[in-house]
């Protein structure tokens, strides 16, 4: 048998069965504590975080501070402010991760594939040419190359030289 080294997963099966209550992505929103979330933009009604579950390395969620389950109950100034962080996000992943190409999508509803269907939030997925080979196909396996500490590490750097 192959063995895969994943060190990270550790918390998640953990965790597995110690459900916290409430919305993620208002916990998130309230801790303040960044580094530990991965949040590595806020704006005035948004903030960036690291998918710490990727479909692909540096896979980002990027998600309105209030909690709403559909874009048109967002207001005006908080939708701007959400594809204007998505924007910026999606600039520091191009520069910092030289991608080929991004998906980038919005799951409404449990049906359509979202995970956290009461609190609305954009998927950026950076893609590379070969980024999907053979282990999804034979090993049912994706191959995330680079941690999410190292990732956020070049992310926050590039955020404070923004500012």
């Amino acid at each position: 048998m192959d063995k895969l080294w994943a060190p990270w997963r550790v918390s998640y099966v953990s965790q597995i069965g110690k459900k916290k209550l409430g919305c993620l992505f208002c916990r998130l929103f309230k801790e303040k504590s960044d580094k530990k979330n991965y949040v590595f933009l806020r704006s005035k009604h948004s903030y960036a975080v690291l998918n710490i579950y990727p479909y692909n390395n540096g896979h980002v969620l990027v998600v309105p501070n209030r909690h709403v389950n559909e874009l048109d109950k967002l207001n005006k100034e908080e939708r701007n402010d959400l594809f204007d962080l998505l924007i910026q996000a999606k600039a520091i992943l191009k520069k910092y991760l030289k991608p080929q190409g991004f998906n980038i999508g919005i799951n409404i509803g449990r049906i359509a594939g979202a995970g956290f269907p009461k609190h609305v939030h954009v998927h950026i997925v950076p893609r590379w040419s070969g980024d999907v080979n053979f282990m999804p196909v034979t090993t049912k396996t994706k191959v995330i190359s680079q941690s999410l500490e190292a990732l956020y590490k070049i992310l926050t750097n590039e955020n404070k030289k923004r500012n």
